[in-house]
């Protein structure tokens, strides 16, 4: 059986590195692997487990055919190994984190992805880009905006097999939408829990 391609959203400051890292061992035990992205920063760069190279170093590997998927966004460039597709093909269900501006190339590549977005109160979220210090007030502001706008472009409604409340889905973009705004456990629980209901429904 075909494994199914887990792509992860949401706009920066949103948890996804914290949720990947607090999600991953129980994820593994039910035998999900875990792409590691390959990206154009520095090795210092705080953030997600990622594979650092230079641009030149990128375009060498995407011209090798070396990443499943690729894309451009906030001046850097990101790849998701070639490995996921062998992942894939032996049945092993497979988490990304993923670019929503990419998601439809992506859908088009693996028919049967999950999408979920990752979503937080801009409260939350401006208190979490304050703190870790990385941009300006203005570039946080605009960052704020597009998360606004990242939100908006997502219309959704409960899933009627979910219970209370633990995600929702876009009709139209069949995209679960996931909260982080509470306890980093909570929402573990609730991305377990709603994995193991499209499992089911799948």
């Amino acid at each position: 059986m075909q494994g199914r391609l887990i792509y992860l959203m949401g706009p920066s400051g949103s948890g996804k590195d914290s949720l990947l890292q607090a999600a991953r061992a129980p994820l593994e035990a039910h035998g999900c692997r875990f792409a590691r992205r390959v990206i154009t920063r520095s090795a210092e760069s705080v953030g997600e487990d990622a594979l650092g190279v230079t641009p030149a170093e990128f375009e060498r590997l995407e011209g090798e055919g070396a990443f499943a998927l690729s894309w451009r966004a906030n001046g850097l460039a990101y790849g998701i190994p070639r490995e996921i597709d062998d992942w894939l093909s032996a049945g092993q269900d497979v988490l990304i984190n993923g670019s929503r501006g990419h998601l439809e190339v992506a859908r088009q590549r693996y028919p049967q992805l999950l999408a979920i977005l990752l979503q937080v109160d801009e409260a939350v979220l401006r208190q979490r880009l304050l703190a870790r210090g990385r941009e300006t007030p203005e570039q946080i502001e605009q960052r704020l905006a597009r998360s606004r706008e990242l939100q908006a472009g997502v219309a959704s409604s409960p899933l009627p097999f979910m219970g209370e409340g633990p995600g929702e889905r876009a009709d139209q973009a069949d995209t679960i939408t996931l909260d982080n705004s509470g306890p980093l456990p909570q929402t573990v629980s609730r991305l377990l829990h709603l994995l193991d209901e499209a499992r089911q429904c799948a």
